[in-house]
C-alpha cells in the first residue's frame, strides 16, 4: 500500500494527525500499539516497513497468552510520525475519538536472514510474518498470519508465540497507555512479573453488548440500481428481527423493541443451540405453499400455526467479542456464510443473495409474486438505527404502512366495523388522512381488530381537521393513533389518497410515529411544499419556505426542524412555560447570518401568541418578550428560523427568582473526556452534600449541570452557591479545570462557567436543537451515560424522538423540589 489512501481519508486542516510523508529507512525498526476510542474501542497494531507503518486494526487488542489468536484487519499504511501521535481526533474527521499510545518499542524478524526489512517484506507478501517484539508490555515472539480464502485478503490473525515472556492470562484493559493526553506512564522493568499475579484466576472481560439494537433500514427507490458489484436480496414481507446470543442466553427483539422469545418459541429453541456470542439481523416470515412470504399468514401464525415459519438472516453485527458493523458488507456476508456452515438449522436460513444482475432478479421475483428486492452497496457499513441510501428497496407492488385512526360503523350484514380510517404522518409531523379501507378482512380478523379498538376509543378526532369520508360510510368512531397496519393498494391519487386499499394485517413491530409515505420519502426534499398552514390545537400556523435547506451538509430542511419540534413539543414545553424567550433567529440556516430578537412587535403577532412586559437592563425599558406555552407558539418560533430555543432561568411571574442554577462546562479545545471527568466531580460533590444534580449535553461541545432551586432564592444567592461548587470542583481537578473567565488565564482547561446564573441570561434548553453540524440536540442524560463513550454529537433531531419514546423525559426533576441552600452550605463546610 502507499500513503494515498491515508491522505485521501483525512483533512489535515481539521485533524492533528501527521501528514502523509514517507520516512527514510532505519537500521532499527519500530512498532507501536495505539488504543483508539472511536465509534468502538479497538487497538491499532503498527510495524515499520518501507518507510511507513504497516497497520492492522485489532478489535480486542494483542494478547500475551501463548497461542491466543486475535483478529487483525489490515488497513491503510500510516506515515512513520503517526507512531508518535496521541491525542484527540476532532468530531467530523475520519476516526474521530481519543488515540493513546498503549505500547511502543522495536522489533526484528524471528529468524535473521540477511537484510531484516527485506526478510519481513517477503514474509508480508507470503502472508506469514514472524517477529520478536521488545516493548513495555509486549515482549517476545509473535506471528501475523493472513486468513486464507478471503477475497480481499485483509484479515489476519495476531498470535503470541510460546516463549519465556508468555503469560498464563492477560487483560489489556488493566494496563494504562504509556502515553496519553493525561500524561506519560513509567512502566517498571519487571512489569511482566507484576502483571502475572494480578491476572491469574481473573475472568477475561467479554465485550458483549446489552440492550435493544435498532436495525439499519433501507430507503425506498423508484428506480432500479443495477450495478455489477452491488448485492441483491429478496425483499421479505415479515417482521424485522435482531437476535442477540450471549453466554447461551437468547434475546429476539423486534424493530420497536418487543420481545419475540415466547411468540416464536421454535426459533428461540434453535437460536439457543448457538455456541458463539453473536448478533444476527434478519426477517421472520411465514411462507405460503408457493414459498412466498405472506404477511397475513404471519400475523395469524400465533393462533393458526398455518404456513412455514422461517427466519432469514441477512447480516451479522457482532461475533465472538468483535463488533463488525464497520466491516464492509461483503466481509460481513463472508463471516455470515462461514457461521451458517457450523449449524444445520431447520427454520433459520442464511438469506440468499447475488452479486450484480439486479434488474434481472427483480423481474424474475416480481413475475413469481414476490414483493420486490433490496439492493445493497458492497462496501456499506452497518449503520445502527439509520436509514441509508447504501441500502435501497425496490417494490413490485404498492405497499404502505398506515395508522388506524378510527373505523366506521358496519352497514348491512357486516359485523363489528365497516372500514378502517387510515392516516400517516406528513413531512411536518402532522397526522394526515389517506383514505378508508374496507376489504381484506374475514370474520376472525374483524372480531380481533374490534377487540383491540375498544381500549383505544376516543371522542376526539386525531386529525387536525375532521376528514371527509367519501361514499356510503357509517358513522366514524375515532381511535388513538397507535395501531399500525400493512395495506396493499393500486396507486396514490393526486390528493394522496390510496386507491383500492386492501388490509394485509397489523404490524406489531412498528411504532406509529415512524409511519410516513414511503413513496415520497426518497424525494421529499425535492418535492416538498413551499408552504403549509398547520392547525395545532385549533390555532393556524402558516409555515413558509419549507424546502429551504438549513443544514447543507446533512440536507436537513426547515421542514425537518419544524417536524422535530412538533414531535417533541410535549417534552420541551414544560421547560419553556411562562419563561421570556430570547429568539436566536437563523433565517438562512446554520451557514447564514443569525440575529437575536427580544422585543416583539405585538401588532404583527397572531392574537393567540402570548407576550409579557418585562424590564430589560440592556434596553433600559420594559419590552414585550415572547412567552411559549403551547405547541403552536413553538412552531411559530421555528418558522421564524429559531433553530435553538433559549428561555430565561426564571419565569416572568417571578423574574428575580431562578427555577434552577446551572454550571456550563466549556471544554474549549481540550478532550471531551476532561469534560466528563469534571461533570462527575461535580456530581460527586453534590452527592456528598446530599443535593440533586442533573446533566445534559449542551448540544455543542460541552455539558450542562443543573441544580433545582424551585424559585426560592435570588439570582445572586444562586450564583454564589454555583460559584462555591465550581471552586471546589476546580480545587479537586486543578490540572484540567479552571474558573477563570479569561481565555488567556484559563488556557487549555475545562471552563466551569457559573456566571450564566444572572437575570435575563439564557442558554439552550433541554431538547433544543443547536445550529451546528448534524443538527445536534441538547439532551438530558442518565448519570450512567456520562462516561468516556459520551459525545454531544450522539444526539440529533433524527434520534431524539425515539430516545424519548423509549426513556421518557429524564429532565422532569429539574422543575421539582428545590434545594435548601443553608443546609447545603453547612454540608459544604464539612468537606
Amino acid at each position: 500500500m502507499s500513503l494515498e489512501l491515508y491522505k485521501k481519508k483525512r483533512d489535515f486542516k481539521s485533524t492533528p494527525e501527521p501528514e502523509a510523508i514517507k520516512g527514510e529507512k532505519k537500521s532499527v525498526l519500530s512498532f507501536v500499539v495505539q488504543r483508539h476510542q472511536a465509534s468502538h474501542l479497538h487497538y491499532d497494531f503498527r510495524l515499520e516497513m518501507e518507510g511507513v507503518l504497516k497497520s492492522w486494526a485489532v478489535p480486542k487488542g494483542p494478547s500475551m497468552v501463548a497461542g491466543e489468536r486475535r483478529l487483525a484487519v489490515m488497513v491503510e499504511d500510516h506515515p512513520l510520525p503517526y507512531g508518535e501521535f496521541y491525542g484527540e481526533i476532532p468530531s467530523g474527521n475520519y476516526g474521530a475519538g481519543i488515540v493513546d499510545i498503549w505500547d511502543e518499542g522495536v522489533y526484528l524478524p524471528l529468524e535473521q536472514k540477511g537484510d531484516s526489512e527485506k526478510n519481513l517484506l517477503e514474509q508480508l507478501e507470503k502472508g506469514n510474518i514472524k517477529f520478536v517484539i521488545n516493548g513495555h508490555y509486549l515482549k517476545g515472539g509473535f506471528g501475523l498470519v493472513r486468513i486464507q480464502g478471503k477475497e480481499k485478503e485483509n484479515e489476519w490473525l495476531l498470535i503470541k508465540k510460546k516463549d519465556e515472556y508468555a503469560l498464563d492470562s492477560f487483560n489489556i484493559e488493566q494496563l494504562p497507555a504509556v502515553k496519553s493526553k493525561t500524561g506519560t506512564v513509567n512502566v517498571p522493568d519487571d512489569v511482566h512479573a507484576i502483571m502475572e499475579p494480578q491476572m491469574k484466576n481473573q475472568e477475561q472481560k467479554v465485550d458483549i453488548p446489552g440492550g435493544a439494537i435498532k436495525p439499519m433500514l433501507a430507503r425506498l427507490s423508484s428506480s432500479m440500481i443495477d450495478e455489477p458489484d452491488w448485492i441483491y436480496e429478496m425483499k421479505y414481507d415479515g417482521y424485522r428481527l435482531i437476535s442477540t446470543i450471549r453466554d447461551g442466553q437468547v434475546e429476539m427483539v423486534s424493530r420497536n423493541g418487543n420481545s419475540f422469545n415466547e411468540v416464536y418459541s421454535e426459533l428461540f429453541d434453535e437460536l439457543s443451540t448457538i455456541k458463539e456470542s453473536v448478533i444476527l439481523d434478519g426477517e421472520i416470515v411465514v411462507e405460503d405453499s408457493k414459498g412466498i412470504s405472506d404477511f397475513q399468514l404471519l400475523q395469524n401464525y400465533r393462533t393458526t400455526r398455518e404456513g412455514k415459519l422461517k427466519y432469514y438472516v441477512f447480516d451479522l453485527l457482532y461475533l465472538n467479542g468483535h463488533w463488525v458493523t464497520d466491516f464492509p458488507l461483503v466481509k460481513r456476508k463472508e463471516l455470515l456464510d462461514a457461521f451458517f456452515k457450523l449449524y444445520n438449522f431447520k427454520n433459520i436460513f442464511n438469506a440468499p443473495y447475488q452479486t450484480g444482475k439486479g434488474k434481472a432478479l427483480f423481474q424474475k421475483l416480481s413475475k413469481a409474486g414476490y414483493e420486490g428486492i433490496i439492493a445493497k452497496a458492497p462496501d456499506s457499513e452497518y449503520q445502527v438505527g439509520r436509514r441509508s441510501d447504501a441500502w435501497l428497496k425496490v417494490k413490485s407492488v404498492m405497499m404502505q404502512e398506515a395508522i388506524i385512526c378510527g373505523y366506521t360503523l358496519p352497514q348491512r350484514s357486516r359485523q363489528y366495523f365497516g372500514s378502517l380510517i387510515l392516516g400517516l404522518y406528513d413531512e411536518l409531523g402532522q397526522l394526515k388522512f389517506i383514505g378508508n379501507c374496507g376489504t381484506g378482512f374475514n370474520d376472525v380478523s374483524l372480531a380481533e381488530l374490534h377487540a383491540k379498538f375498544e381500549t383505544l376509543t376516543t371522542t376526539k378526532c386525531p386529525f387536525p381537521k375532521v376528514p371527509k369520508l367519501l361514499g356510503a360510510k357509517g358513522k366514524p368512531i375515532w381511535l388513538k393513533p397507535e395501531l399500525v397496519c400493512n395495506v396493499k393498494f393500486a396507486e396514490w391519487s393526486m390528493d394522496e389518497k390510496m386507491r383500492v386499499p386492501v388490509f394485509m394485517g397489523l404490524r406489531v413491530d412498528k411504532e406509529a410515529h415512524e409511519v410516513v409515505n414511503e413513496s415520497k420519502e426518497h424525494t421529499a426534499k425535492k418535492s416538498q411544499k413551499l408552504e403549509e398552514t398547520m392547525t395545532i390545537s385549533g390555532r393556524e400556523v402558516k409555515c413558509t419556505n419549507l424546502n429551504k435547506v438549513y443544514w447543507p451538509e446533512e440536507g436537513f430542511t426547515k421542514a425537518d426542524l419544524i417536524k422535530y419540534y412538533l414531535t417533541v413539543s410535549k417534552y420541551i414545553l414544560p421547560y419553556l412555560k411562562n419563561r421570556p424567550q430570547s429568539l436566536n433567529r437563523h433565517p438562512n440556516g446554520v451557514k447564514g447570518k443569525n440575529f437575536y430578537q427580544k422585543d416583539m412587535d405585538v401588532s404583527k403577532l397572531p392574537s393567540w401568541i402570548k407576550t409579557a412586559k418585562v424590564y430589560s437592563k440592556s434596553n433600559e425599558a420594559y419590552i414585550d418578550y415572547l412567552i411559549c406555552n403551547d405547541a403552536a407558539t413553538l412552531i411559530y418560533m421555528a418558522n421564524m428560523g429559531c433553530i435553538e430555543i433559549n428561555p430565561w432561568h426564571s419565569t416572568y411571574l417571578a423574574p428575580d427568582e431562578p427555577t434552577y442554577i446551572m454550571l456550563d462546562l466549556d471544554p474549549g479545545n481540550v478532550p471531551f473526556r476532561d469534560v466528563v471527568d469534571t461533570a462527575l466531580a461535580i456530581k460527586e460533590i453534590c452527592d456528598e452534600i446530599n443535593i440533586p444534580a442533573y446533566c445534559k449535553t449542551s448540544g455543542a461541545t460541552g455539558l450542562h449541570i443543573y441544580i433545582p432551586m424551585a424559585a426560592k432564592y435570588s439570582y445572586s444567592d444562586g450564583r454564589t452557591f454555583a460559584q462555591l461548587i465550581a471552586t471546589i470542583a476546580n480545587d479537586r481537578l486543578p490540572a484540567i479545570t479552571s474558573i477563570e473567565r479569561s481565555l488567556e488565564k484559563r488556557k487549555e482547561k475545562v471552563y466551569i462557567d457559573y456566571m450564566q446564573n444572572s437575570k435575563s441570561q439564557t442558554i439552550a434548553c433541554a431538547y433544543s436543537v443547536r445550529p451546528r453540524e448534524m443538527a445536534t440536540v441538547s439532551t438530558p442524560l442518565d448519570w450512567k451515560e456520562v462516561n468516556y463513550q459520551l459525545t454531544p454529537q450522539m444526539f440529533t433531531i433524527k434520534n431524539i424522538p425515539d430516545r424519548l419514546a423509549s426513556l421518557g423525559d429524564l429532565w422532569t426533576p429539574v422543575l421539582k423540589k428545590g434545594i435548601v441552600i443553608d443546609r447545603a452550605l453547612k454540608a459544604l463546610e464539612k468537606l
